[in-house]
C-alpha cells in the first residue's frame, strides 16, 4: 500500500535544494567557477586523465610497464572517499568518522570487516587522523579526502598501481606511491597535458549544453552583475566558453579571473591582479580598476571586493569543490554559496525507481522489527531475530548496489550522512545538479529548508508511522511471538 504513494511523490532532478534560508532577491552579484560548474566535461575526459597520469608514472617515475593494463573505471570509485596513506586503503566515511564497513578497498579488492576493526580497533577513525580543512593529508594525518570530481582518476589509478604490486608480490612503500600518484595527477594540469588535449578536440570533451548561455543569459536580462573566478588557464576557459556560450561570452561577466590558485586567492591579502592581453601575454601594469571584457590572472578576494565595491552579503557563488570553492567564502567572507553536484540527478534518477523505494520500504519496516521485537529473549524469537538481522544486512548492500557497487550513495552511509554530506550542508546554502536547475526558479524566489525531525523528536513520528502509514503487522494482528 505504501510503495505507490510514495512513487506518486517523486523528487524532481532538476530541483534546488536548501540547507540554509535564501531569498534571490537579496542576490544582486552572481559568481561562478569554470569546470565542472559552467561547463561539464564527457566521459573522455576522466579516461584521458587516467591514461596520461598512468604513462607518467612509467616514463618519470620508473613503475612497472604492466601497469598499462589496467583501464580506467568509471563505475569503480565515488566522490568524497578517504584513502588511508600509510595503509593504501580507500573507504567511505561517514559523518561522525565511521567507516562504512564493506567499503573499504584495497587495491580493487574490498576488505573483510574483520580486518578492518583489528586495523582500527573498531571502525572510527580519529580525529588527529582525519585530513586537514580542506581535504588534504598533511602533518600527520594520515587520511586525505578527494572532494573534486578530478580526483576520480586518481583514485582509480591508486587503487589500480596498489592492486598490481599487490598481486605480484612487490614491495612498495605505500606514502610513496600516494605521492608519485598525486604529483603525476597534478602534472597532467600543470603541464597542460589536459588543456591541450582538451583544446585540440572540444566536441569530444565538452558536453555542449545550451542552458548554460541561457541561465547566463537570464540573470543578465534581470540586471545581475555577473563575474567568473577558476583555476584554469586563459586560452583554455576562452575556447570552452565559446563553445558553449559563444564567441561574445565575456560581455556577459562584469569580471574575469583566471589561474586564481584557489583557496589561496580567498585568503592571500599579498598577491596583485595582472591582466592578460588577447595573445595571452601577462601585462605588468597595476590595476586600478577591474574592467568588463578584460581577463585578469591571480590577485586576491580582498583587492576584488576593494576594485569592485561588491559587498560580499549581495554575492551568491557557484562552484563544484566544497572545500577549495565554497568553505573560506561561507566562513570568512560571509558570501551566500551554491553548490553543483553533478551525482545529485542520477542519484535522484535512481531514488525515483520503484525497486528503490520497495527495497528502502521494507529496510525501514525490518528495523522498526527489530527495534521493537528485541526484548523477546527465548530462542525461537532470538532465532527469527538473527534472520531478520541477516536480511537487513542483505537488503542493505542491495540498496548499495543500486547506487554504486563498491561504496553506494555519494551522501548515505546505512544509516547517516556521508562525510561529503556533512561538508556540503556546512558550507552551501543551497545545491543543485547543474546551474540550468535555476532556470526553473524566479530571480526573487525564496529557498527555504524543510524541517526534519531530530531524533528526540521521532518517536512521535515514529508510532504514527507504525500504526499508520507502515502497518506494521506485529503492532496489530499478525506477528505473535511469545
Amino acid at each position: 500500500e505504501l510503495v505507490p504513494s510514495i512513487m506518486s511523490n517523486m523528487l524532481n532532478p532538476d530541483a534546488i535544494f536548501s540547507n540554509n534560508e535564501l531569498s534571490l532577491s537579496d542576490i544582486e552579484i552572481y559568481g561562478f567557477d569554470y569546470d565542472y560548474t559552467l561547463v561539464f566535461y564527457s566521459k573522455h575526459l576522466h579516461t584521458l586523465i587516467f591514461n596520461a597520469a598512468r604513462d607518467l608514472l612509467i616514463n618519470e617515475h620508473r613503475y612497472p610497464a604492466e601497469i598499462r593494463k589496467y583501464d580506467y573505471d568509471p563505475n569503480f570509485a565515488i566522490r568524497g572517499l578517504h584513502y588511508d596513506v600509510h595503509r593504501a586503503l580507500l573507504m567511505k566515511i561517514d559523518a561522525f568518522h565511521y567507516i562504512q564497513l564493506g567499503t573499504v578497498y584495497r587495491g580493487l579488492s574490498v576488505v573483510p570487516d574483520e580486518e578492518v576493526i583489528a586495523m582500527y580497533d573498531g571502525s572510527h577513525v580519529p580525529l588527529e587522523q582525519m585530513s586537514d580543512f580542506y581535504g588534504k593529508s598533511s602533518q600527520g594525518n594520515t587520511m586525505k579526502q578527494f572532494m573534486d570530481i578530478f580526483s576520480l582518476p586518481e583514485m582509480t589509478l591508486l587503487s589500480c598501481v596498489n592492486e598490481y604490486f599487490l598481486k605480484n608480490n612487490i614491495d612498495y612503500e605505500p606514502v610513496h606511491l600516494y605521492k608519485d600518484v598525486k604529483d603525476s595527477i597534478r602534472d597532467v594540469h600543470i603541464k597542460g597535458i589536459m588543456y591541450r588535449a582538451i583544446e585540440a578536440d572540444i566536441e569530444k570533451y565538452i558536453c555542449y549544453a545550451e542552458q548554460t548561455r541561457a541561465v547566463l543569459a537570464k540573470l543578465a536580462d534581470h540586471g545581475k552583475k555577473m563575474f567568473l573566478i577558476t583555476n584554469s588557464p586563459s586560452s583554455f576557459v576562452d575556447k570552452g566558453m565559446k563553445f558553449i556560450v559563444g564567441k561574445d561570452w565575456r560581455d556577459l561577466f562584469d569580471v574575469v579571473i583566471v589561474q586564481a590558485e584557489k583557496p589561496n586567492f580567498f585568503n592571500d591579502k599579498r598577491r596583485p591582479f595582472r591582466k592578460v592581453n588577447e595573445r595571452g601575454v601577462l601585462l605588468w601594469d597595476k590595476i586600478h580598476k577591474l574592467q568588463k571584457g578584460q581577463i585578469y590572472k591571480q590577485g586576491n578576494l580582498y583587492e576584488f571586493l576593494k576594485l569592485t565595491g561588491w559587498r560580499g552579503s549581495k554575492v551568491l557563488y557557484f562552484g563544484d569543490h566544497i572545500y577549495s570553492d565554497l568553505a573560506d567564502l561561507t566562513l570568512k567572507h560571509g558570501w551566500r554559496t551554491g553548490a553543483i553536484i553533478p551525482e545529485l540527478r542520477s542519484e535522484i534518477k535512481i531514488m525515483n525507481t520503484e525497486k528503490y523505494i520497495q527495497t528502502m520500504t521494507w529496510l525501514q519496516t525490518l528495523t522498526g522489527l527489530l527495534e521493537h521485537m528485541q526484548v523477546h529473549r527465548d530462542p525461537d524469537a532470538q532465532m527469527i531475530l538473527e534472520e531478520w538481522k541477516k536480511e537487513r544486512k542483505e537488503m542493505r548492500e542491495m540498496n548499495r548496489n543500486l547506487f554504486n557497487a563498491q561504496f553506494g550513495s555519494l551522501f548515505r552511509t546505512d544509516e547517516n550522512p556521508t562525510y561529503f554530506l556533512r561538508r556540503l550542508s556546512r558550507f552551501a546554502d543551497i545545491y543543485m545538479a547543474s546551474l540550468s536547475c535555476l532556470l526553473n526558479y524566479e530571480p526573487d524566489y525564496t529557498f527555504y529548508p524543510r524541517r526534519t525531525p531530530l531524533q528526540h523528536e521521532l518517536p512521535g513520528w515514529s508510532e504514527q508511522l507504525c500504526t499508520g502509514t507502515f502497518r506494521i503487522p506485529f503492532l496489530q494482528e499478525t506477528v505473535q511471538i511469545k
